[in-house]
């Protein structure tokens, strides 16, 4: 028999780096939330790389941080690598990765959700959801205990029917040997939501004191290294390199070799994988013609020994491992302390869900993370803030947040995944991003701070830095305009020095920072602001004036598609009663249910012409509405 638990607003179910992120969210926005974990151990755990960051990855860090999320802050006080990604390219690349020490990570993560007023911690596996008139209210444990709820998140990550599979064998499991959650599945499907099959992959680990690391290049993290969160000012963090190597072609011989006791070539597995991040026995498959394939080294913590064999993701069987390994120059000799696996997985079919996250076919139940057919620590904290956020505010009887496509990579992301779904695991690249140019590493706080604050996720104090850096970066834009550089000897010098082109009359400040060649620091030793300004500040003033061209022409796009955003589409419309539009629209304009205009022209299948046939009908059925409010009035 079981027992009741106790009420509260939130309860959020899953602990690692969505669950994080929802529950931190809920809990500041003032909600008595409630994290159940299977296991407390493995609170926002790294089952695979040790990492945070990298192209379009790193952006949804610095996104989070500037709504008020943890993950940001939480590896700048944990890295043992920061590098900056790209910087020979322009700034809508630009993109900070860390390694993280795994260890700290998830202990100093823990430590922060035990420390959040109206927040608890709690050990306990989610069995069922209690539905009462199709609203979600609280959950069951496997112990019998209830929980009630106002809204409940799911973020089961990976655990959900999870299973094992390495070469022959094949086992019910979680990550790294944990609990997998079984019964929930099966409560998802009774409540009728549809479920895909998944799989993800890690490599295996090895023993640092058996790697010959003169065989390998050296890959240190930046010597004045930059960080994820605008909170973080300085760090004494030690950092630790990261080598590289390179698969040989012995390495692709035992692969080859064994390619019938591969499990995704021998039929064992059945989920779909991530096409961005494959295994090594299908990157052999796939590109045969390669002669070699990056491997990075890279330490799992500063108080282990053990090493992450960054790009040697594989389910092959551990004898075949070992193998593979000491064919990798740098690892003739080495000694393999847990070996790499495949973990298949169940997902929520993420097109089940609205914008906010929440899902179509039970009210108050929202679900982020690699359950919504996702890949990444990353992507899942995004939707975790998102849902939280969300699960909160609904609880609270406040209107949901939505980040749209212009305003983040989080944005981008959700909308990807509410309006296309997705057929693999899911992976945020830059190229997903129609507004790249808007949605860079270094503005993510000029974007997303303010609804952060209006939300209550960030205080008075820190939004008031963010005023004063706002202010100070448009009034030295202005300043640019009317300082003048007159083509005097120290002026053409300089010019002369960098390679540009001599001053034939004088010029403004801002001009001269227009050329491609001249930096911030250069116009600042010519014109110096009277009043002191950060380096985050001086770049971007430097990217705002010299992207300006491009900047304003997406600025403009977006505009235009803003129009089609505030196009509200009414939920109760049968599209089967819309004449004209084609019979694909009909169905999956119909399944996917868009809020607005905007999502429906990116809904599969929805040509130009179904939407103008909409907008028509949309005008009618207004109009129609409107008369029929006003005869009633």
């Amino acid at each position: 028999m079981g027992y009741f638990g106790g009420s509260y607003d939130v309860i959020v179910v899953g602990a690692g780096h969505a669950g994080s992120e929802a529950a931190l969210a809920a809990a500041r926005m003032g909600c008595e939330t409630l994290l159940l974990t299977i296991n407390l151990d493995m609170v926002a755990f790294m089952p695979c790389n040790p990492s945070i960051g990298g192209p379009a990855k790193g952006h949804v860090v610095r996104e989070i941080d500037a709504l008020g999320g943890e993950m940001g802050r939480n590896i700048d006080r944990t890295f043992i690598q920061m590098r900056m990604l790209n910087t020979g390219k322009g700034p809508a690349v630009h993109a900070l990765r860390a390694q993280a020490d795994k260890f700290d990570y998830q202990h100093v993560m823990k430590r922060t959700i035990e420390e959040t007023e109206h927040l608890t911690l709690r050990q306990g596996m989610v069995e069922e959801l209690i539905v009462e008139e199709g609203k979600c209210v609280g959950v069951i444990t496997k112990t019998g205990a209830e929980y009630r709820s106002k809204t409940v998140v799911i973020t089961t990550g990976t655990y959900m029917r999870g299973k094992i599979i390495m070469g022959e064998l094949m086992y019910e499991s979680g990550p790294n040997n944990q609990q997998p959650s079984v019964k929930l599945s099966q409560c998802l499907k009774e409540l009728g939501f549809q479920l895909a099959r998944f799989k993800t992959g890690t490599p295996p680990r090895v023993h640092g004191d058996t790697i010959d690391f003169s065989k390998t290049e050296i890959q240190p993290g930046d010597d004045k290294p930059q960080f994820f969160s605008y909170e973080t000012e300085s760090s004494n963090n030690e950092q630790l390199p990261c080598w590289l190597t390179y698969t040989s072609e012995t390495t692709h011989q035992i692969i080859s070799d064994n390619l019938h006791r591969a499990p995704m070539f021998s039929g064992m597995i059945e989920g779909t994988g991530p096409k961005y991040c494959p295994s090594i026995e299908d990157k052999i498959v796939r590109f045969a013609d390669r002669p070699k394939h990056q491997i990075f080294l890279e330490p799992e913590g500063k108080n282990t020994s053990e090493y992450y064999v960054q790009g040697l993701s594989t389910s092959m069987p551990e004898d075949v491992q070992l193998n593979m390994l000491r064919s990798i120059p740098g690892l003739e000799k080495v000694e393999m302390m847990r070996t790499g696996y495949a973990i298949e997985y169940d997902a929520v079919v993420p097109t089940q869900l609205w914008p906010t996250l929440e899902t179509k076919l039970v009210e108050g139940l929202f679900t982020a993370g690699q359950i919504n057919g996702t890949s990444g620590y990353e992507e899942a904290g995004g939707q975790g803030i998102v849902a939280g956020i969300n699960a909160a505010r609904k609880a609270q009887g406040k209107s949901p947040v939505i980040i749209e496509r212009s305003q983040g990579y989080i944005g981008v992301m959700i909308d990807d995944l509410v309006t296309k779904g997705t057929t693999e695991p899911y992976r945020l690249l830059t190229s997903r991003a129609e507004y790249r140019l808007l949605l860079r590493h270094d503005n993510a706080d000029l974007r997303l701070t303010p609804i952060g604050y209006d939300i209550g996720l960030i205080k008075q104090d820190r939004y008031d830095r963010f005023l004063n850096k706002k202010a100070l970066v448009e009034q030295e834009i202005e300043r640019l305009k009317s300082a003048k550089i007159r083509a005097e000897e120290p002026v053409q010098s300089m010019l002369e020095e960098i390679g540009s082109a001599p001053l034939t009359g004088g010029c403004s400040a801002l001009s001269l920072l227009l050329r491609p060649e001249v930096t911030y620091a250069h116009v600042e030793r010519l014109a110096p602001a009277p009043y002191e300004l950060t380096e985050e500040m001086k770049e971007q003033v430097e990217i705002q004036v010299k992207y300006s061209g491009y900047i304003e022409k997406q600025l403009q796009q977006v505009e235009r598609m803003n129009k089609m955003e505030k196009k509200r589409i009414p939920d109760d419309i049968d599209y089967f009663d819309v004449h004209g539009l084609a019979n694909e629209a009909k169905t999956n304009l119909s399944n996917i249910r868009p809020i607005s205009i905007g999502q429906a022209s990116r809904t599969a299948g929805v040509t130009p012409a179904d939407i103008s046939i909409l907008l028509v009908y949309l005008e009618h059925y207004n109009r129609v509405t409107a008369s029929r409010h006003a005869a009633r009035g």
